[in-house]
């Protein structure tokens, strides 16, 4: 069995040398090196790509979310372990949107840590489970209606919720145990997991998408930026059709990295 390759990144050298034991004195898995920062991090992960990247949540230069997004557009294979001091809800939603598998504590017990690499190595998404929390299911019902105006400007690029996703955020955000839930939907545990995924999947694309346009718009005239006042500036029908063939190229290879 191959050994499950870990990359490390925190400022915190005790911290992250405390990880690097942990994982030393185990036969599963292999530490491919470490640094104090994040952008580092990419560098090394793109030159000898790890199973897993264990990363700072909260990086001076480059932040969890914003390297996982990278990581996990341009080096979909490597998985994102984000860490940070405590769970705070509006983090662990910019981790979640980001693309991260599972997001740790610096408390974290030593066997949990193990447990938590080897099931994002298998391709499970612990982080998933936070959208089963009342708070964290509120922010994905208020993201996705606040997808609405963005899809009506660029075409309906984003993609929101379907019925029965929306009926089960609504359920959490009111709270209850998971038998409450499948008992107020009569449906069963298994059926809201698998809506839970797809949630998750999307919020991930969209926010990926969003990352696109927003980026295709800095090269492009003011008019095409969300909230912005309207102005007397003039836009030509070539500009306009320019900014659209950018920002569809841009989508279409962004697919082709999230397929």
């Amino acid at each position: 069995m191959d050994k499950i390759k870990v990359f490390l990144s925190d400022p915190q050298i005790l911290f992250r040398e405390g990880i690097h034991f942990i994982l030393s004195g185990e036969e599963d898995f292999e530490v491919t090196g470490e640094t104090t920062n994040n952008e580092e991090a990419f560098t090394h992960i793109e030159s000898n790509a790890p199973n897993i990247a264990i990363l700072s949540m909260s990086d001076v230069k480059t932040t969890g979310p914003e390297i996982t997004r990278r990581i996990r557009h341009n080096l979909p294979s490597v998985m994102v372990i984000l860490t940070m001091d405590k769970k705070e809800p509006d983090r662990l939603f910019e981790a979640i949107k980001s693309g991260a598998s599972a997001c740790i504590t610096k408390d974290t017990d030593p066997d949990h840590l193990l447990d938590i690499i080897k099931v994002v190595a298998q391709g499970s998404i612990p982080l998933m489970e936070e959208l089963l929390t009342p708070a964290i299911a509120n922010m994905a019902v208020t993201e996705f209606a606040d997808l609405v105006e963005i899809n009506q400007q660029f075409g309906n690029l984003l993609t929101g919720l379907a019925a029965k996703e929306q009926q089960i955020l609504s359920a959490i955000v009111s709270g209850g145990n998971m038998e409450q839930i499948t008992a107020k939907l009569d449906i069963s545990e298994e059926t809201i997991r698998r809506n839970v995924r797809l949630i998750f999947n999307k919020l991930v694309s969209n926010e990926q998408t969003r990352n696109v346009i927003e980026a295709t718009q800095r090269n492009m005239p003011s008019f095409v930026r969300p909230g912005k006042p309207k102005s007397t500036d003039y836009v030509t029908r070539t500009e306009f059709n320019e900014f659209k063939e950018q920002l569809m190229e841009r989508f279409k290879s962004l697919i082709g990295h999230l397929s």
